[in-house]
């Protein structure tokens, strides 16, 4: 294909029980021209002594230790900041790849000279199981700016591929959590579109006890988000609201 190289950004925390799984998804990838950068954030379950070891048999891999835990967006910087390739791909410390996902992914910008996009996804459980839901796989149009305040699709930041020299900034706002959507809102207002590739090539594993499962508190940051970073009108925000909390109750 191309030479290209990917850096797969990860940032973990106490994420033993599915790492494994996770790496396994990275190594058994079709495309070989590949980086892991980890930033591990003070786990205390042996995940980062675990991806020490990884790292001592696997040259690909880079793996760093925040000296305090600071959250999921002051990992992900911190991996981003030490990588070194020229496609970003984002992969959660408990979700899983298909083989085929980051070569045909690439396959896909380079040859339509895309700088973002993302993928379709499946959700599993805890046990790796199906549930049987399937995001984003009916997504035809590129997503702007407009399109991702009203969350028109998801974008799972395992699935988000993007062309890391089209951006000068990739950095995540510092948010506890939806840092990705944040970022995802940053780059599309610089005039970009993301565009869908509807071939499910992750699987996003659903925890009982994520932060991210609570809906109030969701919802209270995706107004957060509109309101202080994204600076939109009372209005603007109530008409964004509504797409949103639309889209979290109807969506398929």
């Amino acid at each position: 294909m191309n030479s290209a190289k990917i850096s797969i950004i990860t940032a973990t925390y106490n994420s033993l029980p599915y790492i494994r799984e996770t790496y396994d998804s990275i190594v058994q990838q079709t495309y070989k021209n590949w980086e892991w950068v980890v930033t591990d954030d003070c786990s205390n379950d042996g995940t980062y002594e675990y991806l020490l070891e990884l790292a001592a048999s696997n040259e690909k891999i880079k793996i760093s230790r925040n000296e305090h835990n600071s959250g999921a967006a002051v990992s992900r910087n911190k991996s981003l900041s030490a990588a070194s390739g020229d496609f970003i791909a984002f992969i959660d410390s408990d979700d899983l790849w298909t083989t085929n996902k980051l070569e045909l992914q690439l396959s896909v910008m380079l040859n339509k000279k895309h700088d973002f996009t993302f993928t379709a996804y499946e959700l599993i459980n805890d046990k790796s199981q199906s549930l049987n839901k399937v995001v984003d796989s009916k997504q035809i149009n590129a997503v702007d700016y407009q399109d991702m305040l009203k969350k028109q699709a998801t974008l799972g930041c395992s699935t988000v591929m993007l062309r890391k020299a089209a951006f000068s900034d990739l950095s995540m706002p510092l948010l506890l959590t939806g840092q990705d959507y944040a970022l995802w809102l940053k780059l599309l207002k610089m005039g970009c579109c993301a565009y869908p590739i509807n071939e499910v090539l992750m699987k996003y594993r659903v925890l009982p006890n994520s932060i991210s499962r609570n809906k109030y508190k969701k919802a209270k940051r995706q107004w957060q988000i509109y309101r202080e970073l994204e600076k939109l009108s009372l209005l603007k925000c109530c008409v964004c609201f509504g797409f949103y909390a639309w889209r979290a109750v109807f969506r398929k």
